[in-house]
């Protein structure tokens, strides 16, 4: 059993994709970081930078419970744990790994600027909304070439690379970008946002965090 520490951000859509995929039984802890308690104490034991997601796996080969925090870290455990959603061969998994790791320390840093800029920021800055607009389209544009001849970031199948990066493209309205301008991205998009999995996982946000009226 997973006990999976969650909100209804793209980082936490991350690894409910993958457990909704592989059927792990989990349980959800919603944790509402618009109340702040990602800074309680009982949390900060498992997610010491006060950032959801974070599991505790009690299901592990030496029988001890195990907790991770950061939302790469967790994707890689859990497909190493299952075997599934990462591609086998060096080659494969190569490419798989260096697309999350692009996601990780680009595409969600850019992009959540541009969020922070464009919606929630009490000042609005144009330099710095031009910068991260600028930059998430690069971004985009990177991902589109890379997407032009393969159905799936690291090849022909569905890997954690594109979990990784799938949730930050959903927000795509808030970063002001408009997929008809990448249009391979975009049929990458509509192929995972059909999956049922997909669909399962965010229709959790209906029961954790509806959207106001």
């Amino acid at each position: 059993m997973i006990d999976l520490y969650y909100w209804t951000t793209p980082n936490g859509h991350k690894i409910t994709l993958f457990l909704e995929e592989t059927g792990l039984p989990y349980t959800l802890h919603p944790i509402n970081i618009g109340k702040g308690e990602q800074f309680a104490e009982d949390f900060l034991k498992i997610a010491p930078n006060n950032r959801i997601p974070a599991i505790v796996d009690h299901d592990t080969a030496d029988g001890q419970p195990l907790s991770l925090f950061e939302s790469g870290a967790i994707l890689l455990y859990l497909a190493e744990k299952t075997g599934q959603f990462i591609p086998k061969d060096l080659r494969g998994r190569q490419e798989a790994l260096q697309w999350l790791f692009w996601q990780m320390g680009g595409l969600g840093p850019m992009a959540g600027q541009n969020h922070h800029f464009n919606r929630f920021a009490p000042e609005k800055i144009p330099y710095a909304i031009k910068r991260y607009v600028d930059e998430t389209a690069r971004l985009y544009g990177v991902l589109n070439k890379r997407l032009a001849d393969r159905p799936f970031v690291a090849g022909n199948d569905y890997s954690i690379a594109d979990m990784a990066i799938y949730p930050w493209i959903v927000s795509h309205t808030w970063q002001q970008q408009n997929l008809d301008d990448f249009p391979a991205l975009k049929g990458w998009f509509q192929r995972i946002q059909a999956r049922p999995a997909t669909q399962r996982a965010y229709a959790l946000v209906e029961q954790i965090n509806p959207p106001p009226a």
